[in-house]
Protein backbone atom coordinates (compact mmCIF):
# COMPACT_ATOMS: atom_id res chain seq x y z
CA UNK A 1 0.00 0.00 0.00
CA UNK A 2 3.09 2.17 0.90
CA UNK A 3 4.30 1.38 -2.66
CA UNK A 4 1.11 2.19 -4.47
CA UNK A 5 0.43 5.43 -2.25
CA UNK A 6 4.93 6.52 -3.87
CA UNK A 7 3.86 5.40 -6.97
CA UNK A 8 0.58 7.56 -6.73
CA UNK A 9 2.43 10.39 -5.71
CA UNK A 10 5.39 10.67 -8.27
CA UNK A 11 2.92 9.95 -10.80
CA UNK A 12 0.60 13.14 -10.01
CA UNK A 13 3.55 15.42 -9.67
CA UNK A 14 4.06 16.44 -13.17
CA UNK A 15 0.04 16.41 -13.41
CA UNK A 16 0.07 18.67 -10.40
CA UNK A 17 2.46 20.46 -12.59
CA UNK A 18 0.40 20.76 -15.70
CA UNK A 19 -2.55 22.45 -13.88
CA UNK A 20 -0.91 25.10 -12.45
CA UNK A 21 -1.45 28.64 -14.43
CA UNK A 22 1.59 29.68 -16.11
CA UNK A 23 3.24 32.82 -14.99
CA UNK A 24 1.56 35.79 -16.19
CA UNK A 25 3.03 38.06 -18.98
CA UNK A 26 4.34 41.67 -17.43
CA UNK A 27 1.53 44.51 -18.11
CA UNK A 28 1.65 46.40 -21.01
CA UNK A 29 3.16 50.15 -20.11
CA UNK A 30 0.20 52.59 -19.34
CA UNK A 31 -0.57 54.87 -21.79
CA UNK A 32 -0.34 58.65 -20.33
CA UNK A 33 -3.71 60.33 -20.22
CA UNK A 34 -3.60 62.29 -23.39
CA UNK A 35 -3.19 66.41 -22.21
CA UNK A 36 -2.78 69.30 -24.36
CA UNK A 37 -0.27 72.57 -23.54
CA UNK A 38 -0.11 75.69 -24.96
CA UNK A 39 3.18 77.40 -23.71
CA UNK A 40 3.08 80.51 -23.09
CA UNK A 41 -0.53 79.54 -21.14
CA UNK A 42 -0.73 83.60 -21.14
CA UNK A 43 0.95 86.17 -23.85
CA UNK A 44 0.73 89.07 -25.76
CA UNK A 45 -1.54 88.51 -28.86
CA UNK A 46 0.99 88.88 -31.46
CA UNK A 47 3.39 86.42 -29.99
CA UNK A 48 3.79 82.70 -31.36
CA UNK A 49 3.08 80.05 -28.75
CA UNK A 50 3.95 76.48 -28.93
CA UNK A 51 0.72 73.70 -28.92
CA UNK A 52 1.68 69.92 -28.08
CA UNK A 53 -0.42 67.18 -27.32
CA UNK A 54 0.73 64.05 -25.63
CA UNK A 55 -0.82 60.68 -24.45
CA UNK A 56 -2.39 59.90 -27.81
CA UNK A 57 -1.71 55.95 -29.50
CA UNK A 58 0.76 56.14 -32.74
CA UNK A 59 -0.99 57.01 -35.66
CA UNK A 60 -3.60 58.44 -33.99
CA UNK A 61 -6.06 60.90 -35.80
CA UNK A 62 -7.58 63.78 -33.80
CA UNK A 63 -9.41 66.90 -34.91
CA UNK A 64 -7.91 69.65 -33.05
CA UNK A 65 -10.22 72.70 -32.39
CA UNK A 66 -9.94 76.64 -30.85
CA UNK A 67 -12.94 78.32 -29.61
CA UNK A 68 -13.40 82.11 -28.41
CA UNK A 69 -15.62 84.87 -28.11
CA UNK A 70 -16.08 88.07 -28.39
CA UNK A 71 -16.77 90.82 -25.47
CA UNK A 72 -20.37 90.92 -27.03
CA UNK A 73 -20.48 86.72 -26.91
CA UNK A 74 -20.34 85.80 -30.40
CA UNK A 75 -18.39 82.28 -30.77
CA UNK A 76 -15.80 81.65 -33.25
CA UNK A 77 -14.06 78.90 -33.76
CA UNK A 78 -11.64 76.83 -35.82
CA UNK A 79 -10.57 73.11 -36.68
CA UNK A 80 -7.71 71.02 -37.91
CA UNK A 81 -6.87 67.65 -38.40
CA UNK A 82 -3.79 65.74 -37.41
CA UNK A 83 -2.33 62.57 -36.70
CA UNK A 84 0.10 61.57 -33.85
CA UNK A 85 3.53 60.12 -34.36
CA UNK A 86 5.30 57.40 -33.37
CA UNK A 87 5.29 58.04 -29.75
CA UNK A 88 1.44 59.40 -29.78
CA UNK A 89 2.50 62.92 -29.88
CA UNK A 90 1.70 66.04 -31.70
CA UNK A 91 3.39 69.57 -32.53
CA UNK A 92 1.82 71.85 -34.16
CA UNK A 93 5.44 74.06 -34.62
CA UNK A 94 6.60 70.68 -36.77
CA UNK A 95 3.65 68.41 -37.57
CA UNK A 96 1.33 69.29 -40.56
CA UNK A 97 -2.54 69.43 -40.43
CA UNK A 98 -4.00 67.04 -43.20
CA UNK A 99 -7.49 69.14 -43.56
CA UNK A 100 -9.78 71.33 -41.25
CA UNK A 101 -9.46 75.01 -41.87
CA UNK A 102 -5.86 75.00 -43.02
CA UNK A 103 -3.64 72.43 -44.20
CA UNK A 104 0.19 72.46 -43.38
CA UNK A 105 2.37 73.21 -40.79
CA UNK A 106 1.11 76.28 -39.54
CA UNK A 107 1.58 76.59 -35.58
CA UNK A 108 -0.76 79.50 -35.25
CA UNK A 109 -2.98 78.09 -37.86
CA UNK A 110 -5.61 77.63 -34.91
CA UNK A 111 -5.85 81.14 -34.51
CA UNK A 112 -5.51 82.99 -37.36
CA UNK A 113 -8.38 80.85 -38.75
CA UNK A 114 -11.36 81.36 -36.09
CA UNK A 115 -14.43 82.69 -38.16
CA UNK A 116 -17.69 82.58 -36.16
CA UNK A 117 -19.07 79.23 -35.64
CA UNK A 118 -22.00 78.35 -37.37
CA UNK A 119 -24.79 79.64 -35.55
CA UNK A 120 -23.52 83.24 -35.69
CA UNK A 121 -24.44 85.57 -38.11
CA UNK A 122 -21.37 85.51 -40.78
CA UNK A 123 -18.84 88.09 -41.65
CA UNK A 124 -17.96 89.74 -38.62
CA UNK A 125 -14.59 90.17 -37.14
CA UNK A 126 -12.99 89.23 -34.05
CA UNK A 127 -10.76 92.21 -32.98
CA UNK A 128 -10.70 93.42 -29.21
CA UNK A 129 -12.97 96.55 -28.42
CA UNK A 130 -11.02 96.59 -25.53
CA UNK A 131 -7.47 96.12 -24.31
CA UNK A 132 -7.80 95.53 -20.92
CA UNK A 133 -8.71 91.78 -20.71
CA UNK A 134 -7.34 89.53 -22.71
CA UNK A 135 -8.89 87.11 -25.78
CA UNK A 136 -9.11 84.13 -24.25
CA UNK A 137 -9.20 80.85 -26.28
CA UNK A 138 -9.55 77.36 -25.55
CA UNK A 139 -7.78 74.54 -27.39
CA UNK A 140 -9.65 71.09 -27.43
CA UNK A 141 -8.65 67.93 -29.07
CA UNK A 142 -11.55 65.36 -30.55
CA UNK A 143 -11.54 62.07 -31.58
CA UNK A 144 -11.24 61.24 -35.27
CA UNK A 145 -11.86 63.77 -37.68
CA UNK A 146 -14.60 65.88 -38.30
CA UNK A 147 -15.25 68.78 -40.94
CA UNK A 148 -15.79 72.01 -39.41
CA UNK A 149 -19.73 72.14 -39.91
CA UNK A 150 -19.74 68.82 -38.53
CA UNK A 151 -19.99 67.65 -35.15
CA UNK A 152 -17.25 66.57 -33.65
CA UNK A 153 -15.97 63.31 -31.69
CA UNK A 154 -15.67 63.01 -28.28
CA UNK A 155 -12.66 65.57 -26.39
CA UNK A 156 -10.36 63.94 -25.24
CA UNK A 157 -8.27 67.16 -23.57
CA UNK A 158 -8.31 70.41 -23.29
CA UNK A 159 -6.68 73.58 -21.83
CA UNK A 160 -6.95 77.54 -22.46
CA UNK A 161 -5.07 80.06 -23.52
CA UNK A 162 -4.56 83.81 -23.05
CA UNK A 163 -4.26 86.48 -25.22
CA UNK A 164 -3.32 89.97 -24.21
CA UNK A 165 -2.97 92.98 -25.79
CA UNK A 166 -1.31 94.98 -23.75
CA UNK A 167 1.67 93.75 -21.36
CA UNK A 168 2.12 94.96 -17.68
CA UNK A 169 2.82 98.66 -17.11
CA UNK A 170 1.75 99.77 -20.40
CA UNK A 171 -0.26 103.16 -19.21
CA UNK A 172 -3.93 104.20 -21.16
CA UNK A 173 -4.85 107.75 -21.23
CA UNK A 174 -7.57 108.81 -22.10
CA UNK A 175 -7.48 111.68 -24.11
CA UNK A 176 -9.30 115.39 -24.62
CA UNK A 177 -6.56 117.50 -25.39
CA UNK A 178 -7.84 120.65 -26.86
CA UNK A 179 -9.71 119.38 -30.17
CA UNK A 180 -7.91 115.84 -30.47
CA UNK A 181 -9.29 112.76 -29.11
CA UNK A 182 -8.37 109.32 -28.90
CA UNK A 183 -6.09 107.27 -26.29
CA UNK A 184 -2.08 107.50 -25.70
CA UNK A 185 -0.61 104.40 -24.60
CA UNK A 186 2.78 104.35 -23.07
CA UNK A 187 5.22 101.43 -22.55
CA UNK A 188 6.79 101.28 -18.88
CA UNK A 189 9.81 103.02 -17.62
CA UNK A 190 11.32 106.36 -18.01
CA UNK A 191 11.25 106.54 -21.75
CA UNK A 192 11.62 108.68 -23.41
CA UNK A 193 10.07 105.90 -26.43
CA UNK A 194 9.43 106.68 -30.26
CA UNK A 195 5.93 108.32 -30.92
CA UNK A 196 3.49 106.88 -33.40
CA UNK A 197 0.32 107.99 -34.36
CA UNK A 198 -2.37 105.30 -35.30
CA UNK A 199 -5.43 105.33 -37.53
CA UNK A 200 -7.76 102.65 -38.91
CA UNK A 201 -9.94 103.27 -41.83
CA UNK A 202 -13.61 103.65 -42.92
CA UNK A 203 -15.34 102.01 -39.78
CA UNK A 204 -14.93 104.75 -37.94
CA UNK A 205 -14.65 105.28 -33.48
CA UNK A 206 -11.81 104.38 -31.88
CA UNK A 207 -9.73 101.13 -32.40
CA UNK A 208 -7.20 100.56 -30.25
CA UNK A 209 -5.69 96.93 -30.00
CA UNK A 210 -2.81 98.02 -32.46
CA UNK A 211 -1.61 100.72 -30.56
CA UNK A 212 -1.94 98.79 -26.51
CA UNK A 213 0.49 96.17 -28.85
CA UNK A 214 2.48 98.92 -30.46
CA UNK A 215 3.09 100.43 -26.80
CA UNK A 216 3.70 96.45 -25.35
CA UNK A 217 7.01 96.52 -27.92
CA UNK A 218 8.21 100.08 -26.89
CA UNK A 219 6.14 102.73 -28.86
CA UNK A 220 4.56 105.35 -27.45
CA UNK A 221 1.14 105.36 -29.17
CA UNK A 222 -1.89 107.40 -29.76
CA UNK A 223 -4.99 105.70 -31.16
CA UNK A 224 -5.99 108.53 -32.97
CA UNK A 225 -9.57 108.68 -34.14
CA UNK A 226 -11.29 110.90 -36.84
CA UNK A 227 -14.89 110.54 -36.76
CA UNK A 228 -17.73 108.63 -35.61
CA UNK A 229 -16.46 109.45 -31.83
CA UNK A 230 -17.20 111.36 -28.80
CA UNK A 231 -17.57 114.91 -30.40
CA UNK A 232 -15.91 114.14 -33.68
CA UNK A 233 -17.79 114.50 -36.92
CA UNK A 234 -20.53 111.12 -37.31
CA UNK A 235 -19.69 111.05 -40.94
CA UNK A 236 -16.55 111.23 -43.57
CA UNK A 237 -17.95 114.65 -45.53
CA UNK A 238 -14.49 116.53 -44.80
CA UNK A 239 -11.30 116.54 -42.86
CA UNK A 240 -9.12 119.40 -41.61
CA UNK A 241 -5.50 118.64 -41.22
CA UNK A 242 -4.93 120.58 -38.54
CA UNK A 243 -7.01 118.36 -36.29
CA UNK A 244 -4.14 115.62 -37.65
CA UNK A 245 -1.31 118.51 -37.10
CA UNK A 246 -2.79 119.03 -33.40
CA UNK A 247 -2.61 115.60 -32.70
CA UNK A 248 1.02 115.17 -34.20
CA UNK A 249 2.18 118.09 -31.96
CA UNK A 250 0.81 117.18 -28.59
CA UNK A 251 2.67 113.45 -29.30
CA UNK A 252 5.77 115.24 -30.32
CA UNK A 253 5.82 117.69 -27.39
CA UNK A 254 4.86 114.87 -24.50
CA UNK A 255 7.55 114.16 -22.32
CA UNK A 256 7.68 110.77 -22.35
CA UNK A 257 8.25 110.80 -26.12
CA UNK A 258 11.79 110.84 -28.17
CA UNK A 259 11.32 113.34 -30.58
CA UNK A 260 12.37 115.19 -32.95
CA UNK A 261 9.49 114.03 -35.05
CA UNK A 262 6.54 111.05 -34.66
CA UNK A 263 5.28 108.59 -36.87
CA UNK A 264 2.25 107.32 -38.16
CA UNK A 265 0.82 103.82 -38.86
CA UNK A 266 -2.45 103.80 -41.21
CA UNK A 267 -5.02 101.33 -42.64
CA UNK A 268 -7.60 101.95 -45.70
CA UNK A 269 -8.54 105.70 -45.45
CA UNK A 270 -6.07 106.28 -42.12
CA UNK A 271 -2.79 104.74 -44.35
CA UNK A 272 -4.03 107.74 -47.10
CA UNK A 273 -4.18 110.37 -44.14
CA UNK A 274 -0.76 109.34 -42.92
CA UNK A 275 0.22 110.00 -46.65
CA UNK A 276 -0.83 113.72 -46.31
CA UNK A 277 0.58 114.17 -42.88
CA UNK A 278 3.60 113.15 -43.64
CA UNK A 279 3.48 115.88 -47.01
CA UNK A 280 2.38 118.65 -45.11
CA UNK A 281 3.24 118.34 -41.37
CA UNK A 282 7.19 119.07 -40.39
CA UNK A 283 6.27 117.24 -37.26
CA UNK A 284 5.88 113.42 -39.04
CA UNK A 285 9.06 112.19 -40.37
CA UNK A 286 8.29 108.78 -41.05
CA UNK A 287 4.68 106.83 -42.43
CA UNK A 288 3.47 103.52 -42.58
CA UNK A 289 0.99 103.32 -45.26
CA UNK A 290 -1.15 100.01 -44.90
CA UNK A 291 -3.34 99.02 -47.88
CA UNK A 292 -3.79 103.20 -48.50
CA UNK A 293 -4.71 105.26 -51.96
CA UNK A 294 -1.72 107.70 -53.29
CA UNK A 295 -4.72 110.10 -53.59
CA UNK A 296 -6.77 111.46 -51.02
CA UNK A 297 -10.41 110.04 -50.92
CA UNK A 298 -14.04 110.14 -50.40
CA UNK A 299 -13.60 113.31 -48.35
CA UNK A 300 -12.60 116.30 -49.04
CA UNK A 301 -9.59 117.53 -46.92
CA UNK A 302 -8.01 121.20 -46.19
CA UNK A 303 -5.25 122.48 -44.68
CA UNK A 304 -5.43 126.45 -44.27
CA UNK A 305 -6.34 128.17 -47.68
CA UNK A 306 -5.62 124.45 -49.73
CA UNK A 307 -7.65 121.66 -50.39
CA UNK A 308 -7.23 118.10 -51.99
CA UNK A 309 -10.68 117.04 -53.40
CA UNK A 310 -11.80 113.31 -52.53
CA UNK A 311 -11.54 110.99 -55.24
CA UNK A 312 -15.17 109.21 -55.31
CA UNK A 313 -16.95 105.79 -55.55
CA UNK A 314 -19.05 105.01 -58.22
CA UNK A 315 -22.18 102.34 -56.83
CA UNK A 316 -22.80 101.26 -60.43
CA UNK A 317 -18.94 100.04 -60.75
CA UNK A 318 -19.67 97.40 -57.48
CA UNK A 319 -20.60 94.03 -58.57
CA UNK A 320 -22.83 91.93 -56.08
CA UNK A 321 -22.56 88.01 -56.42
CA UNK A 322 -24.84 85.52 -56.14
CA UNK A 323 -24.19 85.07 -51.91
CA UNK A 324 -24.60 88.56 -51.37
CA UNK A 325 -21.01 90.05 -51.62
CA UNK A 326 -20.67 93.53 -52.51
CA UNK A 327 -17.16 93.91 -54.88
CA UNK A 328 -15.45 97.26 -54.71
CA UNK A 329 -12.38 96.72 -56.48
CA UNK A 330 -13.06 98.98 -59.55
CA UNK A 331 -15.43 101.67 -57.79
CA UNK A 332 -13.24 104.29 -56.98
CA UNK A 333 -12.80 107.12 -59.36
CA UNK A 334 -9.19 106.34 -61.11
CA UNK A 335 -6.37 108.02 -60.24
CA UNK A 336 -4.48 107.91 -63.22
CA UNK A 337 -7.04 109.82 -65.22
CA UNK A 338 -6.22 113.40 -65.46
CA UNK A 339 -9.22 114.50 -64.63
CA UNK A 340 -8.53 113.47 -60.92
CA UNK A 341 -5.12 115.17 -60.74
CA UNK A 342 -6.15 117.14 -58.00
CA UNK A 343 -7.25 115.04 -55.60
CA UNK A 344 -3.17 113.10 -55.67
CA UNK A 345 -1.83 113.74 -52.40
CA UNK A 346 1.86 115.64 -53.48
CA UNK A 347 4.25 113.00 -51.52
CA UNK A 348 7.17 114.09 -53.38
CA UNK A 349 7.25 117.07 -50.77
CA UNK A 350 7.94 114.87 -48.24
CA UNK A 351 10.95 114.78 -46.32
CA UNK A 352 10.57 111.75 -44.57
CA UNK A 353 10.05 108.07 -44.87
CA UNK A 354 7.98 105.79 -46.55
CA UNK A 355 7.24 101.89 -45.57
CA UNK A 356 3.77 100.90 -47.87
CA UNK A 357 3.15 97.54 -47.35
CA UNK A 358 0.51 96.26 -49.36
CA UNK A 359 -1.59 93.34 -50.23
CA UNK A 360 -1.74 91.84 -54.07
CA UNK A 361 -4.95 90.24 -53.44
CA UNK A 362 -6.75 93.42 -52.07
CA UNK A 363 -10.40 93.33 -53.59
CA UNK A 364 -11.34 96.51 -51.53
CA UNK A 365 -9.54 98.62 -53.79
CA UNK A 366 -6.47 98.72 -55.87
CA UNK A 367 -3.96 99.19 -53.51
CA UNK A 368 -0.90 97.57 -55.24
CA UNK A 369 -1.64 100.13 -58.44
CA UNK A 370 -1.71 102.86 -55.87
CA UNK A 371 1.47 101.85 -54.24
CA UNK A 372 3.16 102.00 -57.58
CA UNK A 373 1.48 105.21 -58.59
CA UNK A 374 3.26 106.47 -55.04
CA UNK A 375 6.64 104.92 -55.97
CA UNK A 376 6.67 106.58 -59.77
CA UNK A 377 5.73 109.99 -57.95
CA UNK A 378 8.84 109.60 -55.90
CA UNK A 379 11.18 108.48 -58.40
CA UNK A 380 9.82 110.89 -60.88
CA UNK A 381 11.11 113.51 -58.39
CA UNK A 382 14.85 111.64 -57.74
CA UNK A 383 13.56 110.25 -54.25
CA UNK A 384 14.32 106.65 -53.09
CA UNK A 385 12.96 107.33 -49.69
CA UNK A 386 10.52 104.53 -49.28
CA UNK A 387 10.12 100.65 -49.03
CA UNK A 388 7.55 98.10 -50.32
CA UNK A 389 6.56 95.25 -49.07
CA UNK A 390 3.89 93.36 -51.60
CA UNK A 391 2.70 90.18 -50.47
CA UNK A 392 0.97 88.01 -52.83
CA UNK A 393 -2.33 86.38 -51.74
CA UNK A 394 -2.88 88.55 -48.91
CA UNK A 395 -6.06 90.50 -48.38
CA UNK A 396 -6.93 94.51 -47.57
CA UNK A 397 -6.79 94.73 -43.72
CA UNK A 398 -2.78 93.49 -42.91
CA UNK A 399 -3.13 93.22 -38.78
CA UNK A 400 -1.07 92.41 -36.11
CA UNK A 401 0.26 88.55 -36.30
CA UNK A 402 -2.35 85.93 -35.50
CA UNK A 403 -5.22 87.89 -35.81
CA UNK A 404 -8.13 86.11 -37.77
CA UNK A 405 -8.35 86.36 -41.47
CA UNK A 406 -11.59 87.65 -42.30
CA UNK A 407 -11.80 87.77 -46.55
CA UNK A 408 -15.31 89.13 -46.08
CA UNK A 409 -16.95 91.56 -43.61
CA UNK A 410 -19.84 93.38 -42.75
CA UNK A 411 -19.14 97.26 -44.19
CA UNK A 412 -20.29 99.60 -40.88
CA UNK A 413 -21.53 102.48 -43.54
CA UNK A 414 -23.10 100.10 -46.27
CA UNK A 415 -24.17 97.41 -43.75
CA UNK A 416 -23.78 94.83 -46.47
CA UNK A 417 -20.85 92.08 -46.61
CA UNK A 418 -17.89 93.47 -48.94
CA UNK A 419 -15.07 91.32 -50.16
CA UNK A 420 -11.75 92.12 -48.54
CA UNK A 421 -10.27 89.84 -50.67
CA UNK A 422 -6.90 87.71 -49.81
CA UNK A 423 -6.03 83.99 -49.10
CA UNK A 424 -6.08 82.72 -45.36
CA UNK A 425 -2.61 81.34 -45.49
CA UNK A 426 -0.95 84.05 -47.69
CA UNK A 427 -2.67 87.01 -45.12
CA UNK A 428 -1.40 85.30 -41.64
CA UNK A 429 2.05 84.99 -43.71
CA UNK A 430 1.79 88.57 -44.65
CA UNK A 431 0.42 89.79 -41.24
CA UNK A 432 3.54 88.07 -39.35
CA UNK A 433 6.34 89.28 -41.50
CA UNK A 434 4.98 92.65 -41.81
CA UNK A 435 4.44 93.57 -38.03
CA UNK A 436 8.32 93.07 -37.01
CA UNK A 437 9.42 94.98 -40.49
CA UNK A 438 6.84 97.70 -38.97
CA UNK A 439 8.65 97.61 -36.13
CA UNK A 440 11.80 97.63 -37.21
CA UNK A 441 11.04 100.96 -39.84
CA UNK A 442 9.71 102.70 -37.05
CA UNK A 443 12.87 102.08 -34.96
CA UNK A 444 14.85 103.19 -37.21
CA UNK A 445 13.28 105.99 -38.68
CA UNK A 446 12.48 107.57 -35.06
CA UNK A 447 15.42 106.66 -33.19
Amino acid sequence: AVMWRAVAAAASAPARALCRAPPLPPPPPRRRAVSVSVSPTAGLADERVETRVVGLGPGQPVTLRAVAADERGCLFQSCAHYRADSRGELHLGTDASHGGDYTGVEPMGLFWSLAPAGMERPYQRLVPRSTGTPMKVEVLVHQGHSLPSALPGPVVAKTEVQRWFTAPGVRRIRLKEGGVRGSLFLPPGDGPFPGVIDMYGDEGGLIEFRSSLLAARGFAALSLPYFDFEDLPKVMKEFNLEYFEEAARFLRRHPKVKGPGVGVIGTGKGAELGLSMITFLPEVVATVSISGCSSNTVADLHYGEMTLPGLRFDMNKVSVSDTGIFDTFEALDDPTNPANSPCTIPIEKAEGRFLLVVGEGDRMWKSSLYAELAIGRLRQHGKENFELLSYPGAGHRIDPPSTPFCQVAMDRVLGVPVLGGGESKAHAHAQEHSWRKIQEFLRLHLG
